[in-house]
């Protein structure tokens, strides 16, 4: 919905190629260079470095050179000053505030600080004015407001007013005071990491959770990916992992149980018609980043493991474009990778569930045949299958995860990729 501009990469003046990058901005979790659609001049500068611009949004002019192009009344050189003169009426505006008396600010309480069109919004629809918006403490660049902050704001204030259930408000304000000892290192959490902290609050809040456990048979996925890994590697230059095959099964139940693959909008039920997988993939500074596989039900296990292993490299180089972020139906963790043997994961708003899986293992179990029961020995991996109890109940979720566990320990061992 919204973008904070990080940095321009051209001034006013300069001339710019078509599709060649002139912009930095951040979006959510990643950061990326806005191409131009076309080549021309960059006439003006619309936004700030550190604005916060709703998508959709101008945020720059640029002269093609074509007819009916040039902003009427102006000449070139007129067009290439707007940028500075616009700035110099900003920077004289904002000396003329702060030279104001402190006592005539306060009356008309007037203030420097920044606001996007969407954390004003917010306020005015839940009445907050001016001055009580400007004690919202801010964790956006130069001291901005964001969305988040504002929610975060409202919900401490709802949670202040209402029932005082001491558990209830210190799980979501920490209420509950740290005593800081001598020797204690304190470190400040980046943006991501207090997305990430926001996000997984919302949805605890959001979606009263339940889990399913069910241990599935991986000898057959095991021993085929056994037999291709070397090759693959040899012919395409990269690894086959256990996900891509996550990633098939999961898609195969989806079409079994859709009633997973949807969102709850109020009391309406958003049933998805796209099956849209995100994958959560770990960052080398512990921060957690989920790309999206679209249309993952059209890909075939080689697709699937291209998409995994090119997100998996391009989100650790802060690569990501953010349409790769958006547009999740389920998704899936592979925990295994840590050497986990299961976890109960949080769902992705607005998504509605989740599956985690655990560890492959050799273990012994007992192997049912025709001339009796023996003892094998077999690899066994448990997935957890988180959902939202609004709308999965657990004869769904539980019918899920063992329908998820079929198709994986029904797979052909004598299967070409």
């Amino acid at each position: 919905m919204e973008a904070t501009v990080l940095g321009w990469l051209k001034e006013v003046g300069d001339t710019i190629g078509e599709d060649e990058s002139f912009l930095e901005i951040a979006t959510d979790k990643v950061d990326t260079e806005v191409p131009s659609p076309f080549a021309g001049v960059l006439v003006k500068k619309l936004a700030k470095v550190g604005d916060v611009v709703q998508v959709g949004k101008p945020v720059a002019v640029i002269d093609d050179g074509k007819d009916g192009a040039n902003l009427p009344g102006s000449s070139n050189n007129e067009k290439k000053s707007l940028a500075a003169h616009d700035a110099s009426v900003a920077s004289t505006a904002e000396k003329a505030v702060a030279a104001r008396p402190a006592a005539e600010r306060a009356q008309k309480h007037e203030t420097l600080r920044f606001y996007s069109p969407l954390v004003k919004s917010i306020a005015k629809e839940e009445r907050i004015p001016l001055e009580e918006l400007d004690q919202v403490p801010a964790t956006g660049k130069d001291n901005r407001v964001t969305k988040n902050d504002i929610l975060a704001y409202i919900e401490r204030k709802k949670i202040k007013n209402g029932p005082q259930d001491n558990a209830y408000i210190s799980y979501f304000t920490n209420n509950i005071p740290v005593r800081i000892e001598p020797g204690d290192e304190i470190v400040e959490m980046d943006r991501m990491r207090r997305m990430i902290a926001d996000r997984m609050t919302a949805s605890v809040r959001i979606s009263p959770h339940v889990a399913s456990f069910v241990e599935a048979d991986l000898t057959n996925v095991v021993k085929w990916r056994e037999k291709i890994k070397n090759e693959f590697l040899r012919r395409e230059g990269e690894k086959f992992t256990l996900t891509p095959i996550f990633i098939e099964a999961v898609v195969k139940a989806i079409k079994d149980f859709p009633m997973v693959n949807v969102s709850i909008d109020g009391y309406r039920i958003i049933k998805k018609k796209a099956i849209n997988i995100g994958v959560a993939v770990a960052l080398d500074d512990g921060n957690l980043i989920v790309p999206v596989i679209k249309n993952a039900d059209q890909l075939s296990l080689m697709g699937l493991s291209k998409k995994v292993n090119d997100y998996a490299v391009r989100a650790r180089q802060n690569k990501l474009k953010p349409e790769e972020l958006t547009g999740g139906t389920y998704t899936i963790t592979n925990i295994g990778t840590f050497g986990n043997l299961a976890g109960t994961p949080i769902i992705l708003q607005p998504q509605v569930a989740i599956m985690a899986f655990g560890v492959a293992q050799k273990k012994p179990v007992v192997i049912e045949t025709p001339y009796g029961d023996t003892i094998g020995i077999r690899q066994r991996m448990i997935m957890t299958h988180s959902y939202d109890h609004r709308i999965v109940d657990g004869a769904l979720g539980g019918l899920f995860a063992k329908k998820v566990a079929e198709y994986l320990e029904n797979f052909d061992v004598n299967r070409k990729l």
